[in-house]
């Protein structure tokens, strides 16, 4: 039977999100599931003390390597590096990371095929960038290269000699030596943030938002749509839903906002999807797992890409939940008996 162990860098199971989904999913799916951190491994015996769901607790067994490990989060400590790399020298890894904001521009640009999807985005590095997109593009947006969850996003919009700065929900209204001061606080940050133009995804009420496009490989090692979901702002321009946002379901929405064309939009994101995941899966070296791609569409229902996320989160939503980690089961089975169809052809040709 195929064993799949979820690697995390926290210690308890019962404090890290879905890992009850995916004990329950593995069962289904009638594989061996567990639960490890690196500091559980014995890399000199090549065992694992596992936590696996039993009778509704986690209970610790000593147990060999994994086929296949689902690696759900980082690690925190070089020696957990050390462990990680490892184990990841012997054992195929579900996830590999795609790098920052950026990276991911240039390698979709360099792709080509979807660079027309992209916004015009470059590093912020000095202020005169910054104003140079505002008197191109009038409304710009500046927010961190590797952010998250929405959070330290800026909207800039220049009305007649002043400008509006939305910052974490708040107006302001600055001079231009004001904006300039701010531009300049921004460039001492420890952070690092891009630059680019505002693209407008509003509903027919005024509230932007965007879509996120919840892409997994199957059990068969191919691109699906597992889920998509709008993400509306309550205010501002962050759709994020631990910013304040709240979700909706995909048909009424689309229904709602485009009335006769709904269904030939929701037809285009649930192929752009599937086509964008598997074209960008190729320009990595090592396979890619999950994306969660979140698109705009502006006033002639052009889609403009906004990010590709690693390890997306979703709503707290139990159906979902249970979709995910169905699928990353099936696709970790896969990814198993593909290795060991590697090793039988080894064995053969020795």
């Amino acid at each position: 039977m195929i064993t799949i162990g979820m690697l995390h860098y926290r210690k308890d199971p019962q404090t890290v999100f879905k890992t009850y989904a995916y004990a329950a999913a593995a069962k289904m799916e009638g594989v061996d599931f567990f639960y490890f951190s690196p500091g559980k491994v014995d890399l000199n015996r090549r065992r694992i003390n596992g936590l696996f769901y039993e009778n509704g607790v986690w209970v610790e067994r000593k147990t060999r390597y994994p086929d296949v490990i689902y690696n759900a989060g980082g690690t925190l400590t070089a020696n957990q590096d050390r462990i990680v790399d490892a184990l990841e020298k012997e054992i195929p890894f579900t996830s590999h990371p795609i790098g920052d904001k950026m990276s991911v521009y240039y390698r979709i640009k360099k792709g080509k095929i979807f660079e027309n999807y992209l916004i015009p985005s470059e590093e912020f590095e000095e202020v005169n960038l910054a104003l140079s997109y505002i008197d191109k593009y009038n409304a710009i947006i500046v927010k961190p290269l590797s952010g998250a969850k929405g959070e330290g996003v800026h909207y800039i919009e220049k009305i007649q000699d002043e400008y509006l700065l939305i910052d974490s929900g708040t107006k302001h209204v600055l001079s231009e030596g004001q904006l300039e001061n701010w531009l300049d606080d921004i460039l001492l940050e420890d952070r690092t943030y891009l630059v680019q133009p505002f693209i407008q995804s509003k509903t027919k009420q005024g509230q932007s938002y965007d879509i996120r496009l919840h892409v997994q490989k199957n059990g068969e090692g191919k691109w699906t749509l597992t889920t998509m979901y709008p993400r509306i702002a309550s205010k501002g321009i962050v759709s994020n839903v631990s910013s304040g946002g709240y979700t909706s379901v995909i048909t009424s929405f689309l229904q709602e906002q485009f009335d006769e064309d709904y269904y030939d939009i929701k037809r285009y994101l649930e192929v752009f999807a599937v086509q964008f995941s598997t074209h960008f899966d190729s320009l990595y070296d090592q396979p890619l797992d999950e994306l969660g791609i979140d698109i705009g569409i502006d006033q002639h229902n052009k889609i403009w890409i906004y990010e590709v996320n690693w390890r997306p989160g979703q709503p707290i939503l139990f159906y979902l939940e249970m979709d995910v980690a169905k699928r990353m089961i099936q696709y970790a089975t896969y990814l198993a008996k593909e290795a060991k169809k590697k090793r039988k052809k080894i064995e053969i040709r020795i």
